[in-house]
């Protein structure tokens, strides 16, 4: 009984009390809602790759538990289990202690020097307790017994013993069973794992040494690289302020050379482009910030995963260290962004900062563009070079579509592969306005407005590029087409054989019109002539006052659709809906007594559109159901001299039914069905 009460004194194993993460002693056990225990340090570094979610999954189970504001710090504490570690530790003593020296024995009470260690028992030993350890032969054979001396050199750890079989006590835990995920002893194989995979423990720890040596290789060479890509970000970054600092000299320098009251669009600009550095700095950030918290979650696991003790794996921490490796393994295979940060350096240096012309009180403003800029460069620099001309084509036709080709014209020169004239004209949308209704017909009301007439007669519109105008039309009439005079009297088409004019007191007078029985379209000269045309072969043109017939002009065309009248009294015509047998769509000039000069025809498929500004600029649009080019051409006489070519435009038209006018020499309204576009044009006189 004696003998057997000396058992029972023998300190506990620290078996059970190790936490599945670290392998080592709780240290301040923590419970998670399934009931695992892990230690708390170890938790907060398994949390901190998972800072963004709102919960934590059990390593052991995959359970969730939720976590609150304070994280793994708000978790419960296992005080069963704190309680058996603080037992443990009391009777067995810490390991610094014993390589200080200082550790008493374990075994009895009496507060004597150790000498010994027994790496079954896991208990330190006095000089007296180690002979009675060796001398109860029935409790203690096989017990592996170990200077004190060899634990200070380093020679032997505490917790690295081959630990003894609970089944077969003779027998070490030398095989490993995978089905099991346990260590065993040789006995245990041929009686209880049989059938089991069964391989040394030497092969198994070997094995998982491998596997960590290879994960934290990987660990290694992914925090070099993400590390060079912050550092290649931190490069983008600099290039990105380096080229909006260069957006800002450029509006100083502008600033400079205008008045005072232009400080406030200054400033404004400069807003803008602090808007642009701080919305590329948070692109930026969120890239790095990616990063780190990758690096961050990588350490976390890292440290989780190399651990001294991964022979002792088994069970509980087998499962616990084989989805950490997994954990690992997947942040390791995934793509480092290494094209964010270019592409938003890319995006800075695509700004540009357009001076703004001396007759405008503001500055300029500041956009993202490609092909304007490019062409700017190419035009000034590399009028011999045919590759920077080629980069220009393909950057048009990557604008404006592949549709898009230049032609030669008169007085050209050349750059590069592309042909533009003198004056190098450009067109660009600046609004698209959608309407209520289908157009009919659209004339000049200010030089920055249109007035409209929606198809069925009963409506009329006011479309403005800028501030809302006023509409000055008497609602209820009937309208086809319309046009306005000099001094703002309204003509308006309202039917088939008469024409109503509106002077200012809203009363209108009627001029009869020999008719066809057609719809009736109205246009005025500069000297406020009032020219009408039928959808016949002839064009009418009266009086200002519209009491007088002075010319009766006869056409080539069976249906002539539009007419123009030029400040020297010409009067071109077009005609858009005819066919290329009967009535060949076509645009031609006239002088008052019928001649002509040589017409302009379309090519089958496309419908001409004819506009005249207040130079008697002649602009023609050529349109199919695909796309909308528009050609320049100067007055010869009665002949139309081709002078260019303008930028494809991509208008998205439904339909080849189209309308266009001159508002200014710098502004042309193109219409289609239900919407109506603003267009730029733009002289870059080299």
């Amino acid at each position: 009984m004696a003998e057997k009460q000396e058992e029972v004194d023998v300190p506990v194993s620290s078996q059970g009390l190790t936490c599945p993460l670290c392998l080592g002693i709780f240290d301040d056990a923590t419970l998670l809602t399934c009931g695992h225990t892990f230690c708390r340090p170890c938790l907060r570094k398994y949390d901190l790759s998972r800072q963004d979610l709102d919960h934590m999954v059990c390593p052991l189970c995959r359970t969730v538990t939720k976590l609150s504001a304070n994280r793994v710090d708000d978790l419960l504490p296992n005080v069963t289990v704190n309680g058996l570690v603080d037992d443990h530790r009391a009777r067995s003593g810490g390991a610094s202690a014993i390589l200080e020296m200082r550790q008493k024995c374990t075994v009895c009470n009496l507060q004597v020097e150790v000498i010994a260690f027994c790496s079954t028992c896991d208990a330190y030993m006095c000089d007296q307790c180690r002979v009675g350890h060796k001398q109860l032969k029935l409790f203690f054979e096989g017990h592996e017994i170990v200077s004190i001396q060899d634990i200070v050199e380093g020679n032997f750890k505490p917790g690295s013993r081959s630990e003894k079989c609970s089944a077969h006590r003779q027998e070490n835990k030398d095989m490993f069973c995978q089905d099991c995920k346990i260590r065993v002893c040789f006995k245990c194989v041929i009686i209880d794992h049989r059938d089991h995979k069964i391989q040394s423990h030497q092969d198994f720890e070997k094995e998982m040494q491998v596997k960590v040596r290879d994960l934290l290789h990987r660990c290694k060479a992914k925090k070099s690289e993400l590390k060079k890509n912050i550092q290649t970000l931190e490069t983008h970054r600099h290039e990105a302020h380096t080229a909006l600092q260069l957006l800002r000299k450029d509006v100083g320098q502008a600033c400079r050379t205008k008045v005072k009251l232009l400080e406030d669009n200054r400033g404004a600009l400069v807003e803008k482009i602090e808007a642009l550095e701080r919305s590329f700095d948070e692109a930026l950030n969120g890239v790095k910030s990616k990063d780190k918290q990758m690096i961050k979650s990588i350490c976390s696991l890292e440290d989780l995963v190399a651990n001294d003790r991964l022979g002792c794996l088994e069970a509980d921490s087998l499962v616990v260290h084989t989805f950490l490796c997994e954990e690992i393994d997947g942040l390791l295979k995934e793509i480092i962004d290494q094209t964010s940060a270019a592409s938003i350096e890319e995006k800075a240096r695509k700004q540009r900062f357009k001076p703004a012309d001396d007759t405008s009180l503001d500055l300029g403003n500041i956009s993202e563009t490609e092909t304007e800029a490019a062409l700017d460069d190419m035009v000034k620099g590399a009028s011999n070079d045919t590759s920077a001309a080629t980069k220009v084509e393909e950057a048009e036709k990557k604008r404006f579509g592949r549709g898009c080709q230049r032609m030669p014209s008169y007085d050209d020169y050349t750059i590069g592969l592309i042909v533009w004239s003198k004056d190098r004209p450009k067109l660009r949308i600046i609004k698209c306005a959608f309407l209520v209704g289908e157009v009919i017909a659209m004339t000049k009301y200010t030089n920055n407005s249109v007035a409209i007439a929606y198809r069925g007669g009963y409506v009329t519109d006011i479309v403005s590029l800028n501030e809302e105008v006023p509409l000055n039309i008497p609602k209820g009439m009937r309208c086809y087409d319309l046009v306005f005079q000099s001094d703002m009297t309204l003509w308006v088409s309202a039917g088939y054989k008469q024409v109503q004019r509106y002077y200012s007191n809203g009363i209108p007078k009627y001029t009869k019109v020999k008719s066809n029985g057609s719809l009736l379209r109205l246009s005025r000269s500069q000297s406020d002539e009032i020219l009408i045309t039928q959808y016949s072969n002839h064009v009418s043109i009266y009086d200002p006052s519209g009491t007088t017939l002075k010319h009766d002009v006869r056409t080539r065309h069976i249906i002539t659709e539009h007419a123009f009248a030029t400040k020297s009294g010409l009067i071109v015509t077009s005609s858009c809906y005819g066919n290329e047998f009967e009535n060949p769509r076509m645009v031609t000039v006239y002088d008052r007594d019928g001649n002509a000069g040589r017409h302009l025809e379309a090519p089958p498929g496309v419908y001409l559109y004819l506009a005249l500004d207040e130079q008697d600029r002649v602009y023609v649009a050529h349109v199919d159901h695909n796309t909308v080019l528009i050609k320049l051409y100067d007055l010869d006489g009665l002949n139309l001299k081709d002078i260019g070519q303008f930028n494809c435009l991509n208008l998205a038209i439904s339909d080849t039914r189209c309308l266009m006018i001159s508002l200014t020499p710098e502004l042309l309204m193109f219409a289609n069905i239900n919407q109506v576009f603003f267009l730029e044009v733009r002289w870059f006189v080299s």
